[in-house]
């Protein structure tokens, strides 16, 4: 089973490195000096388990690396980075997160987009409280859960309601993605907004009521190495290099749209 991490505070560290996301084949094997190194992917919680399988392609095509993840919500990730948790590549779930880590210098090279995703609105199995649109949820008596407006997933719904013309009651405000899909098949509540590839990932523990507002939200992915990559991270920043070109590559893209995710176009 795959390492998962967290990270609190910790000094930051200096080095710098160069990044270039190619959309060409996996990447060439990192050699040697790359056998043995673990390398600590952040990535978005929406990313969890496409990144888990990535990670598979990324180790048989570079033997004796490990690939570790801290997956959480992307501003947490972000004030983890900021920090300066030992981290080698950022993937966040949206280009105003993966800003905040930029601004600080904890970013190397030009981040990169390499995925999109959209918001849907699920309900427990059967939609007990017999939803059909985003104005329903709305109603009074409807427990709805959401994302925290300072998360990708908050804004993103921000940006839904306003195009629908609908105000929002949540009876709960959530950090990640994750959590508010957790509340909704666990029947917690009557429906939450998350992102389309954590409906598909939930299978028939949900059903699904598409949004047609949420493509004025569509949140752009983007990925980059971290400064830390040099230093206190791996120590190995063309690998943390490679990790990124192979999501890019065909085959990361093509297993990325199999969990439901867009290409960034």
């Amino acid at each position: 089973m795959r390492t998962s991490l967290k990270y609190g505070s910790a000094l930051a560290f200096t080095a710098v490195t160069a990044l270039a996301l190619t959309g060409c084949g996996g990447g060439d094997p990192a050699g040697p000096a790359a056998e043995g190194s673990t390398l600590t992917v952040f990535a978005a919680a929406s990313l969890g388990e496409a990144f888990e399988e990535l990670a598979d392609g990324f180790e048989a095509e570079h033997p004796g690396v490990e690939v570790e993840f801290n997956v959480a919500g992307s501003s947490a990730l972000a004030e983890q980075i900021t920090a300066g948790a030992p981290a080698d590549v950022f993937a966040a779930a949206n280009q105003a997160t993966m800003d905040t880590a930029v601004e600080a210098g904890e970013v190397s090279g030009e981040p990169a987009a390499f995925a999109t995703n959209v918001l849907t609105l699920v309900t427990p199995p059967g939609n007990p409280a017999g939803l059909s649109s985003l104005q329903d949820a709305a109603a009074d008596g409807v427990k709805l859960v959401v994302c925290a407006p300072q998360v990708p997933c908050g804004d993103a719904t921000v940006t839904v309601a306003e195009e629908a013309g609908v105000e929002l009651s949540p009876s709960s405000e959530e950090s990640q993605v994750t959590d508010v899909l957790g509340k909704v098949t666990s029947g917690e509540a009557d429906a939450g907004l998350v992102y389309v590839t954590d409906a598909i990932g939930a299978g028939d523990a949900v059903e699904t009521i598409e949004l047609a507002p949420a493509e004025s939200a569509v949140n752009r992915y983007p990925i980059s190495v971290l400064r830390a990559a040099g230093e206190n991270g791996s120590g190995q920043p063309e690998l943390a290099r490679s990790f990124v070109d192979y999501v890019g590559s065909e085959d990361g893209q093509s297993l990325l749209e199999g969990h439901g995710f867009g290409r960034p176009g």
